[in-house]
Order: structure tokens, then sequence, then C-alpha cells
């Protein structure tokens, strides 16, 4: 449907950095909410440094940074609050510029995006709007809300785990594990409590729990509940107290079904999913929010270029065989990590408390329970991972390092520009083509020299993924 906007269902931050993204690309955009509001309470806590490289493309990082903070690592108890193993996580820059690991209060986010959105004016957010159809036309797609239609040259599902968007399409969830009931309780503090700064996870199987400092005042409580328990039987305050939180106000309390699921099916025609209307994670390894965000960092440049008539719609086929095979890695190792921390009875215990002391002394693995990068992607139509230098490195994200170019410091990401661009070294030094451009770039900290190890040059596609290497 030419000159139509994308349509993007959803106006949470998943959906809204799609518009964002989108518009930067020239693409107008329409957000459908159907709620009148922000949902305005908080869910996701945590985002790592691969993940920021959306909100950076977006123009929002900086805002988040101010509103977040890095988080100090994992320490894993046992069911009396002792320490079985502790992974610090270093509080400077990690390979992308940013904290590995960032602890915030969800609604700041939604503020901020919202702000950014509303700066925009390739995009407008329609509210109280709840579409009810989806009809192929031409080369778009007609989206009924209510009384009227819109008119999409392409419709991204970005609505949420109830996804009116997969149901429209006939997608289906596929589960990867059980699903679990949790109590979630949001807590503020007028003085910091004298916590340890990093996630807490309690590694107790009859009664698994999870206590975080988030942002500013605020702190989160997580508990399993057992089958038939519901969250007015805990006895909150005992729970909170090994944490000093006993005497936090606590500001909402909540039962969730933590589901492991990946949708089956993510596009049909010009209709796609991303976030939790395509996959669903238990909260272990902290991926939620930060595969939504992937997800859309990933598509949008593909997106823009289909609406805009420079690719083919096939192009479009390589969103789910990208992204499903990734967020299937990451919720298998959630579920994962779950077991590992808090499964089994009373002998699975005693084993979990003398494997974790000692893993707890071998700087190997406690480097690895701390590192931020996830798998690279698989071998496919945009990633040739061919060849010893192609098999380490495409897939993967590109270092967002700083360099130099004509006296002036910035990311490397400034110099790449928005389409794709080529590293390679050049004698001692590096050079970036891009654009029709060669610009040779000085490695600041000698990262990238150091990623790029025996590789001679990488190509880097929009969403900073190395696409082939030799």
């Amino acid at each position: 449907m030419s000159g139509a906007p994308v349509v993007v269902v959803g106006a949470g931050p998943v959906g809204l950095t799609a518009a964002l993204l989108l518009a930067r690309r020239g693409v107008p955009v329409v957000v459908l909410e159907r709620h009148d509001r922000p949902y305005g309470s908080p869910r996701a806590v945590h985002l790592d440094d691969e993940a920021l490289r959306a909100l950076a493309d977006a123009g929002v990082v900086d805002d988040f940074l101010r509103v977040s903070r890095p988080a100090a690592g994992l320490r894993l108890l046992d069911a009396r609050a002792s320490v079985l193993a502790e992974f610090g996580r270093d509080a400077r820059a990690g390979l992308h510029g940013w904290p590995q690991a960032s602890m915030f209060h969800q609604p700041d986010l939604d503020e901020l995006l919202h702000a950014a959105v509303a700066r925009e004016p390739l995009v407008r957010v329609e509210t109280g709007a709840e579409v009810t159809g989806l009809v192929p036309d031409g080369d778009g797609v007609t989206v009924r809300v209510a009384d009227r239609s819109v008119p999409a040259s392409a419709v991204l599902g970005c609505d949420g785990a109830n996804s009116t968007v997969r149901r429209l399409v006939g997608a289906r969830m596929r589960n990867l594990g059980r699903p679990a009931r949790w109590l979630v309780a949001d807590l503020r503090s007028d003085e910091p409590l004298p916590v340890w700064p990093g996630v807490h996870q309690v590694c107790d199987p009859r009664r698994a729990a999870t206590f975080m400092p988030v942002a500013g005042d605020r702190y989160r409580f997580e508990a399993r509940l057992a089958p038939g328990e519901c969250a007015a039987d805990l006895p909150l305050a005992r729970l909170l107290a090994p944490f000093a939180a006993d005497r936090a106000e606590v500001v909402r309390t909540a039962e969730y079904v933590y589901r492991a699921q990946v949708a089956d099916r993510w596009r049909a025609g010009r209709v796609l999913l991303a976030g939790d209307a395509a996959h669903l994670t238990p909260p272990f390894i902290g991926q939620g929010l930060g595969l939504g965000l992937r997800d859309v960092h990933q598509l949008t440049w593909k997106l823009a270029a289909v609406v805009t008539g420079r690719a083919d719609d096939a192009l479009l086929d390589t969103h789910q065989a990208e992204r499903a095979p990734h967020a299937r890695a990451l919720v298998r190792l959630a579920v994962l990590v779950g077991a590992l921390m808090a499964g089994g009875g009373r002998g699975a215990d005693g084993v979990r408390h003398a494997v974790l002391a000692a893993v707890d002394r071998v700087p190997a693995v406690a480097a690895f329970a701390t590192d931020s990068r996830t798998p690279p992607l698989r071998r496919g139509a945009l990633v040739e991972r061919s060849g010893r230098a192609g098999r380490r490195l495409a897939g993967a994200l590109l270092p967002r390092a700083q360099v130099v170019v004509d006296g002036r410091r910035s990311p490397v990401d400034e110099v790449l520009g928005p389409g794709t661009a080529s590293l390679s070294r050049d004698g001692g030094g590096l050079v970036v083509h891009a654009g029709g451009r060669r610009t040779p770039v000085a490695d600041v900290d000698g990262v990238l020299a150091a990623w790029l190890g025996g590789a001679r040059s990488v190509v880097v596609r929009p969403d900073r993924i190395v696409r082939s290497a030799e």
C-alpha cells in the first residue's frame, strides 16, 4: 500500500522503540494502543549492553542511562540467606561502552520513550484503539479498529503476551518449559537498604526467591508460589527480613505466571510479530525485554527497505529465521538456569550448595556467569559463517567502540552510518567503507583491533550484526 504508514500495534517499550527506529529511517508510523494510558506499573527491571544498541539507534540511550544504574552482579543464596556464590560485575563500561547490565524502573523507560515519540513528527500514537481485524490489501494491510479502517504498508505486532495480532494471524505459542506462578512485590525505601547492590537469588527448591535493588529508592522481590498457594498466603515481611527490607513500603504485589514459549509463526505476509507477542521467557537471565528490543533492532531496517521499495518482501523471511532460534536458545537457557538455581528437592539442594561453593572460586566460570554476550545468529541469508574468521565473528554484534576521525572522538556506529558498511585493517590502522566513502579511523582503546583478532575485515549490517568476516 504505497505511501501508507507502518502500523505498530502496542505502545510498550518494544513498540515505541520500533516506531522510533522506523522513523529514523524516514518511515511514517502509526502506533495503535488499546489502553487509554500507559500501564504505569513496573515489569521489566534489567537490560544488558547488547540490548542498549537498539535504544542508542532510537536516540534514547543517554536518557535511559540517566534513569538506570549498573548492576553489581549476582549472589546465589541458600534457604538461610547464606552466600553460596557471588559473581561480581565490573562497574566500568563493557564491550559496547555501557555497563554490561543496567537496572531500571520500567515506568521511567516508558516515560522517556513516550516523550521521544511525541517529538518525532513521523510517529503518531493513537490510544484507546483496539485492533479487531487484519486484511491483506495488495502490497499492504488494512487494519480494522472498531468502526474504522487504517491502511498500513505493514503491521508490526508488539502487543504483548496476550497478543491480538498473533491471534489474528493464526500463530500459536509452543511451550519450552513448564509455567510457574510467582509473587512479585515492588518496594520503596526512603533510606537506602543496607544490602549488597546486586541481584540475590535464593536457591531454595521449597521457596525460590529473588531480591534486587532496582534504581533510586526502588527494590523488587519475587517468590515462587506453590500449587494452590496465593500471594496473600505468603509471610512477606518474614521473607523480606534477610534483605533488611521488611520495613520497606510495599508499593504493589501481583501474581505472575512465568512462561517459556516461542511462537510457531512470526510472519503472515506483511504482518510480523516481535517482543512478548513472539516469545515469553522466565526471568532467570533477565532477557525478557532485551529479546524484544533485539527483535525490532534487527527487523526495522529490513522492514524500512521493503516498504520503501528498496528490497523485495522476501527479505522479511529472515526475521523469524534469525530471531526465533536466538529466542529459543535464550528461553531454554533461562529454563535451565532456573532449574539449576532452584530445582529438585533436598538432595539436589545439598549438591547445589557444594558445587556452587567450588564454582565461585573458578575465575573463568565467574566471568561466564556475568558475561552479557548472547549467542551469535545462525548461518543464513544475511549471516555468512564461513572460514575461520566467519565462524568466529559472523552473526555477532560489532563492539560499539570509540574511534577518532579527523580529531573527533565518537562511537564507531556513527562512522558506519545507517546502511551496510565494512571495517578493515589498513596497514597498522583501521578503515571504514560506508556510503561510498573511505574513512580511516583511530581505534582509541584498541578494542576493535583486539576483537578482530586474525580477521582482516568484516561486513557489518545496519543493525551492527556482522554479516561476514575474512
